[in-house]
């Protein structure tokens, strides 16, 4: 996928999904999460909270509400769906995604309860970029293309190099965080792997010169089991969470 194509489709996603909306959800995840750099504990875990509230609960709506009801209705009417909605779910979900883990990862450090975080955070960014970048490629089919290629280079070597200065370090963390790891690991390889393509795949359908819309259905009806899957696994990351709170460190917040 060349540049301008990428450029393209954030754009041609963007305005459909309500260029006020789209900016807005992505203005709203940044800054919330350079707000919880100053902000106070209670108030940082606030953001957090939230923003996993909102993840998990649209990824739970789609896949156990939406997907189903969705499954029922003919082609025409299954894509016409899966057009107007997958331009919204392309920001909000991501940027959903990003703010939890990202002010998951700064709350656990700034409580302390992340014991030897370089190694685990460097094994961590390998798990989730490589994957990630692998998947890309071969769902958008640019592995032959630079773009791609440079992107890829830059991020197997720079995580490989992280977790070559800071293996020598390495020490058993807590074990809720490890399994907090692993889960995240799970739901950002298959969201920004498997999701996204899958929306991609899905616009570029719609702006075609013939639309199909038995790929759109049946591409959008994926994504929707896809995301229920999401659902699940978050709600296991939450159950570990609580055991993070009130059973492995019972004394904080």
């Amino acid at each position: 996928m060349s540049g301008a194509t990428i450029r393209g489709t954030i754009e041609g996603l963007g305005r459909r999904a309500n260029p006020a909306f789209a900016a807005g959800v992505v203005a709203v995840s940044i800054a919330a999460l350079a707000a919880t750099t100053v902000v106070s504990i209670r108030q940082h875990t606030y953001v957090h909270v939230m923003a996993g509230v909102l993840w998990t609960g649209t990824d739970i709506f789609i896949g156990a509400i939406l997907g189903p009801v969705i499954g029922g209705l003919e082609e025409e009417q299954s894509a016409a769906v899966f057009e107007r909605l997958t331009p919204k779910t392309a920001f909000f979900l991501p940027s959903m995604a990003f703010l939890t883990i990202a002010s998951g990862i700064a709350l656990a450090l700034r409580l302390e309860i992340f014991a030897h975080s370089g190694p685990w955070l460097a094994l961590f960014t390998a798990a989730n970029v490589i994957p990630i970048l692998l998947l890309l490629g071969w769902r958008l089919n640019a592995y032959g293309d630079w773009r791609w290629q440079v992107p890829f280079a830059v991020g197997t070597v720079g995580s490989l190099a992280w977790v070559a200065t800071t293996i020598g370090a390495f020490q058993m963390t807590s074990p809720a965080i490890v399994v907090a790891l692993a889960l995240v690991t799970v739901l950002s390889v298959q969201g920004f792997g498997f999701l996204m393509p899958g929306e991609v795949r899905i616009y570029k359908e719609m702006v075609s010169a013939a639309p199909n819309t038995g790929v759109i259905s049946a591409v959008g009806q994926q994504n929707a089991m896809l995301g229920g899957v999401q659902g699940l696994v978050q709600l296991l990351l939450i159950a570990d969470m609580v055991y993070l709170r009130w059973g492995g460190f019972p004394g904080l917040l």
